[in-house]
């Protein structure tokens, strides 16, 4: 497996009382999954999220990534929030070069390079304009192509869609669902959205909060394009929420 996470813990002091953001967590991701973690505010998904990235680490137990321990963010890693995090004095393409020049690489050949992802999310026509001329679904495809041109082998998402209208939420779904097929990249995918994963995801990690656990992980058997309303997709959709009801607390894997 590409991703390993061993009985890892996280805890916190809040007020002076010891607070555990999720326990127990043990889980194997293959090298490009497309992986959603589900589950409640509070559960402890962004903070996982944040611990397999590197940016906080964990109070105990294991993480590695090609077999490696993860003790701090990696350049070969990126994360996607949902705040955008663009620069608002750049263009869109220089936003995308952003990444690239840090790396030994030619002017031009930072140009192409953001040329072609600005392409893949479709802003061709908007490369000179600025953040605040974009809207806010425009603004994540600049903050998408600024981490694919950096060829990332994980893409970390942390509710990339959840600030926008429902319409462009189910473009952008479309969209990164059709790029990770595409780039053939590692992503890991935080959402509360039961069919947003259940759209997106190889394998959904269903979480419960108090503290933060894995109730189970079922594999997503769809395959190529995925239709919201198809029969198929609702009756996975229905069962992952009737899994996401159930009293016990196991880890248990399900193909369904």
């Amino acid at each position: 497996m590409y991703i390993n996470i061993e009985n890892a813990e996280k805890t916190f002091l809040q007020n002076g009382k010891k607070f555990t953001a999720f326990t127990d967590v043990s889980l194997s991701i293959d090298k490009g999954e497309f992986v959603c973690l589900l589950g409640p505010s509070g559960c402890g998904k962004s903070t996982l999220l944040n611990t397999i990235a590197g940016f906080s680490p964990i109070t105990s137990g294991s993480i590695r990534i090609d077999n490696k321990e993860i003790k701090e963010p990696s350049v070969d890693n990126v994360m996607i929030f949902q705040n955008y995090g663009l620069f608002p004095w750049r263009t869109v393409q220089k936003n995308v070069e952003f990444g690239l020049e840090s790396k030994k690489i030619t002017k031009e050949e930072r140009r192409k390079i953001a040329d072609k992802y600005i392409e893949l999310v479709g802003l061709e026509n908007f490369k000179k304009s600025h953040p605040h001329q974009l809207s806010g679904g425009m603004q994540q495809r600049v903050s998408i192509a600024r981490a694919l041109a950096v060829d990332p082998k994980i893409i970390f998402m942390d509710e990339p869609f959840g600030a926008l209208d429902a319409i462009t939420r189910m473009k952008l779904q479309d969209d990164i669902l059709s790029i990770s097929k595409q780039e053939k990249k590692t992503i890991i995918f935080v959402t509360h959205d039961i069919e947003e994963a259940v759209f997106l995801a190889d394998r959904i990690v269903i979480m419960t909060p108090n503290p933060g656990k894995i109730k189970c992980v079922v594999t997503v058997p769809l395959k190529g394009h995925r239709e919201r309303t198809a029969s198929d997709f609702l009756q996975i959709r229905d069962k992952i929420f009737e899994l996401f009801n159930m009293k016990h607390d196991e880890s248990i894997e399900y193909i369904i």
